[in-house]
């Protein structure tokens, strides 16, 4: 029978590979993949060749419904992949599997690499109840109304951002937050791994974060003592 399987993938270090990941990634027919450049990376890796087809934000649900019939039909396995971390978390995938369980195809998971998790992880910040924002908007105004409704909220935030608009980000969320710690947890599980801890509005300078490579930044929810003394 026809499966498809969604993979977590390394976000930097290809050592974060599991060994189930890739033996499923090894015994698959093909992959669909959100970058096949990136994913190549992957192959070699494994010493394999692998078909890929490239599945993204600009593939269409048609094309994707296309995929899925002729893998319900066969009796391939297919693995899902996005460049790093969990597909279908802010990164394709969540299409072809919701489309793939109405059709009754099996679908596996291998879990592994996650960024909202790992940044998690690094902040030191309470995570037992959070919410994922995934990569905001661009402009301040739609940023600012999706921060808005956190602002008397105990649950920890972890957003996707650019080097290049971290400061706006900065700006706004301690406009719609007010004093929060925040971290900025940059090029994870790379040479350059590094994370920045501060208070809200405060903008780290170039040399405090060199606006290079994967920013994930996580916000402390708002503190109980913090509420009360005020």
């Amino acid at each position: 029978m026809a499966k498809l399987w969604v993979v977590a993938s390394p976000i930097g270090n290809l050592g974060d590979l599991s060994p189930r990941s890739a033996e499923v990634l090894t015994a698959c027919e093909s992959w669909w993949v959100e970058d096949s450049r990136v994913s190549s990376k992957l192959a070699s890796h494994l010493g394999v060749k692998k078909s890929m087809r490239v599945m993204n934000d600009h593939t269409s649900e048609t094309q994707i419904a296309r995929w899925i019939d002729e893998l319900e039909g066969s009796d391939q396995e297919v693995a899902i992949l996005s460049d790093g971390g969990a597909p279908g978390v802010s990164d394709p995938g969540s299409i072809a599997v919701d489309l793939a369980l109405e059709a009754g195809i099996e679908v596996g998971g291998i879990p592994g690499p996650s960024a909202p998790t790992l940044a998690l992880m690094l902040s030191g910040f309470f995570a037992q109840r959070y919410a994922f924002l995934g990569f905001l908007p661009r402009k301040p105004g739609p940023m600012r109304e999706l921060f808005e409704p956190f602002a008397d909220s105990a649950m920890t935030l972890v957003c996707f951002e650019s080097p290049f608009r971290i400061d706006a980000l900065l700006k706004v969320a301690g406009e719609a937050l007010g004093d929060r710690r925040y971290a900025i947890c940059r090029e994870m599980t790379k040479s350059f791994e590094q994370v920045f801890r501060a208070k809200l509005p405060t903008i780290p300078t170039e040399a405090q974060v060199p606006r290079k490579g994967e920013f994930t930044v996580v916000i402390e929810g708002r503190r109980k003592k913090f509420a009360e003394s005020e």
